[in-house]
């Protein structure tokens, strides 16, 4: 696939410009103290659906032609991107089909039913999921929209940074989440776009460390038996974004699951932001040694997502 370019990305700010939120910028002095060093945080939490998943959703099914939006959207999933996509179809108007897992939480599926979107349910393994929305493409004929790999997503996520480095264009570095690569991968190729210098760390789970270990080995290594409270960080890396992501990114840091907590009561209590695990894995990185060893001046971190079931993490959180 043909990688996203510079124009891509700023025709995809255009596209967005009046339909996405742009998103504000937060910052905490007890953080900076914490950090021995100033972040700024990107509030993807405050997009539309709670995650900057809506930004490529929309940049992709804005491009359909009218041939192609006619026959609708498909896509798997049970998390940010189900919604997105779901959102993405109404404002244009058109069919989505989303297959989502029968143990997905009901809150989940009632907000992409709630967007207009019509619910596939099938068995909760990756083969299911599969083979239940080939046999929805062959009934509609619909696109399908991949969560990140695709050049039009990977444009569309690629604002969030875009819009980071406008608001504050003196950062030292960018920490993004990274599971599938989407946003990781946009947001280096916005950092590289603004001044090749800056660099760009990823923020990975220990237990979901597919990314790290394959941009170590220096090939494509899938992801298997991820276990970690980060549930939007679950997934592999693509070809597409491991390619993006072995010439651009500076590196991988992974955090363990305590400290990601540690991080996200931190957040929430000095912050008064609810922000969802993933996103609380780029704020663990930014409080870490490794980062603080780097020695800056000035970071930049996206927050990926706020859409976090509040229960099940207070219990965590006791």
């Amino acid at each position: 696939m043909p990688l996203p370019t510079p124009q891509d990305i700023q025709a995809a700010a255009a596209r967005l410009e009046g339909v996405a939120h742009r998103t504000p910028l937060a910052s905490s002095r007890l953080l900076n103290e914490a950090a021995g060093f100033e972040l700024v945080f990107k509030c993807e939490n405050l997009q539309r659906v709670g995650a900057f998943k809506f930004r490529g959703a929309w940049n992709t099914v804005a491009q359909l032609t009218d041939a192609e939006a006619a026959r609708g959207v498909v896509t798997h999933s049970s998390g940010n991107h189900a919604q997105a996509l779901a959102l993405a179809a109404r404002e244009r108007g058109i069919a989505a089909h989303i297959v989502m897992p029968d143990n997905a939480p009901a809150v989940k599926r009632a907000a992409v039913e709630g967007y207009g979107a019509r619910v596939i349910p099938c068995t909760p393994t990756l083969a299911a999921r599969e083979a239940t929305a080939a046999a929805v493409l062959a009934e509609t004929g619909a696109a399908f929209v991949h969560p990140y790999d695709d050049p039009r997503i990977i444009a569309g996520q690629a604002t969030a940074c875009r819009e980071l480095l406008e608001d504050a264009p003196d950062l030292d570095l960018v920490i993004a989440p990274v599971g599938g690569g989407g946003l990781l991968s946009g947001t280096c190729l916005a950092a590289h776009a603004h001044d090749p210098g800056l660099r760009v760390i990823g923020a990975e789970p220990l237990g979901a460390d597919d990314a790290a270990r394959s941009l170590a080995a220096g090939r494509l290594i899938p992801q298997t038996g991820p276990d970690t409270i980060a549930d939007g960080l679950l997934t592999s890396l693509s070809d597409l974004t491991f390619s993006i992501l072995s010439a651009h990114v500076d590196r991988i840091v992974t955090v363990p699951d305590d400290a990601t907590l540690r991080a996200l009561r931190l957040f929430w209590e000095r912050t008064k932001l609810i922000i969802e695990p993933s996103s609380a894995v780029a704020v663990a990185v930014a409080l870490s040694a490794e980062v603080a060893a780097l020695r800056p001046r000035r970071v930049g971190v996206i927050l990926s997502g706020g859409n976090v079931e509040l229960g099940a993490l207070a219990r965590l959180l006791v």
